[in-house]
C-alpha cells in the first residue's frame, strides 16, 4: 500500500469514528436535551408574559400557550430528537463546529456561545498536559534506556518499583495529598490552580503559569516512572535483536548502541504510547483539573455535567474525540515512516 493510499485509509476511519462518536453521543442526550429545550422555550415565553399586560389570568395563560406552541414549532421541538430531519441537522451543525448557545455556563469574556467557552479553556489543558508529557517524556525515555541496560541491577529495580508504587495511587489522591502538603502545610503553592488575576491583565500569564507548578509537578511525579518502565521493557526487547549484538562486536560505545540504536528501533511502539498518553491525559483530565481547580477543559466538562449544560457537554465530547483522532492519526504517521511495513501491510 502507497503512503498516500495510507493517508486516505487513516483520514476515512476517522471521520467514521468521528460521526459514529458524535451519533452516540447524540442518542444518550437526546431526550435530556428535548426536556431541557422545551422547558427553556417554556421559560422564555413566561418571562415575555410578565412584560406584558392581560386583562385576566385566563389571557395570560392562553397568551403563553401559544407563545411555546409557536416557538416549539419555530425551532423545531414538535419533531422527536430523533427524526431523521432533527438528527441529521444536529450532526450537520456539531460537526462543522456549530455548538450552539450554552444553557447555563459562559466564558470569562461574558459569552455563552460554546465554541467561545471551549476556545478559551482549550489552550489551558493543552498547555498543562503537553507540558507535563513532554517532561514525562524525556525523563522516562532516558531513565527507561538506563535502566535497559543495567537489568538486574539496582537502579534498574528502583525504577520498576517505583513504577508499580507511583502507578498505583490516583492522580486524584496524590494532587489532594500534594496540596495539603505544599499549599496548606508549608505555603509554597497556591492551593487552587485558578488564578485571581483577571485574563485581560498583562499579568495573567505569570500568574497562570505559577498556579500551573503544583499540578505539573503532580502529573510528572506519578507519570514519569510508569513511563520509563514502559521504555525499559521495549529497549530491553530490542537489546536482545542480533543487530544489537552485531553492534557491540563492532567496538561501538555501549552508550551509542542504547541510545542511538537500540532507543531508535524501540520509537515505533513508544511513539504509539506517548500518542495514546498525551490525547488520553486530555480527554481524562476531569478529575485531575476538578481536583487542582485548574480552568480547563477538564474542569470545564465537570462544571457541565453538574449543572447538565447538554451543548457544552456535546461540544466538548466532540472536540476531545477530535483531537485524539489527529493524536492517533500523527503517531500513525510517524508509525509509518518509522516502520516502513506498515504503509505496505
Amino acid at each position: 500500500m502507497g503512503f498516500g493510499r495510507f493517508l486516505v485509509k487513516r483520514i476515512i476511519n476517522m471521520v467514521i469514528v468521528l460521526f459514529f462518536t458524535l451519533l452516540i453521543t447524540i442518542i444518550l442526550v437526546g431526550p435530556t436535551m428535548d426536556n431541557i429545550l422545551k422547558l427553556s422555550v417554556e421559560q422564555e415565553c413566561r418571562a415575555e408574559a410578565n412584560n406584558l399586560k392581560f386583562p385576566t389570568a385566563d389571557d395570560r395563560n392562553n397568551w403563553v400557550d401559544t407563545c411555546i406552541t409557536t416557538k416549539i414549532h419555530t425551532v423545531g421541538l414538535d419533531e422527536p430528537w430523533y427524526s431523521p430531519k432533527r438528527l441529521g441537522f444536529a450532526l450537520l451543525k456539531i460537526m462543522s463546529l456549530d455548538f450552539g448557545r450554552a444553557y447555563f455556563l459562559i466564558s470569562d469574556t461574558g459569552s455563552a456561545d460554546v465554541a467561545d467557552i471551549i476556545l478559551e479553556r482549550l489552550p489551558r489543558t493543552v498547555l498543562l498536559f503537553t507540558t507535563s508529557t513532554a517532561i514525562i517524556s524525556v525523563i522516562g525515555l532516558y531513565l527507561g534506556a538506563f535502566s535497559a541496560s543495567k537489568v538486574g541491577s539496582v537502579i534498574d529495580k528502583m525504577v520498576s518499583t517505583f513504577a508499580v508504587i507511583s502507578s498505583s495511587f490516583p492522580l486524584w489522591w496524590t494532587g489532594m495529598l500534594m496540596i495539603l502538603v505544599f499549599a496548606f502545610v508549608y505555603s509554597v503553592f497556591p492551593a487552587s490552580a485558578t488564578p485571581l488575576v483577571a485574563a485581560s491583565d498583562p499579568g495573567y500569564i505569570p500568574a497562570l503559569l505559577y498556579h500551573m507548578a503544583l499540578p505539573l509537578i503532580t502529573i510528572v511525579l506519578v507519570g514519569f516512572g510508569g513511563w520509563a518502565y514502559i521504555v525499559r521493557n521495549f529497549v530491553i526487547g530490542i537489546l536482545n535483536e542480533d543487530y544489537i549484538m552485531v553492534k557491540r562486536a563492532e567496538g561501538i560505545p555501549e552508550k551509542k548502541v542504547i541510545y542511538s540504536h537500540a532507543l531508535k528501533n524501540a520509537a515505533p511502539p513508544i511513539i504509539t504510547v506517548l500518542a495514546l498518553g498525551l490525547s488520553a491525559s486530555i480527554g481524562g483530565a476531569i478529575i485531575s483539573e476538578a481536583v487542582f481547580n485548574w480552568p480547563g477543559m477538564g474542569k470545564l466538562y465537570f462544571d457541565a455535567i453538574n449543572v447538565l449544560d447538554i451543548p457544552v457537554i456535546i461540544g466538548l465530547t466532540y472536540i476531545t474525540t477530535l483531537l485524539f483522532l489527529i493524536s492517533i492519526f500523527i503517531a500513525d504517521l510517524m508509525y509509518g515512516l518509522f516502520d516502513p511495513r506498515v504503509k505496505i501491510g
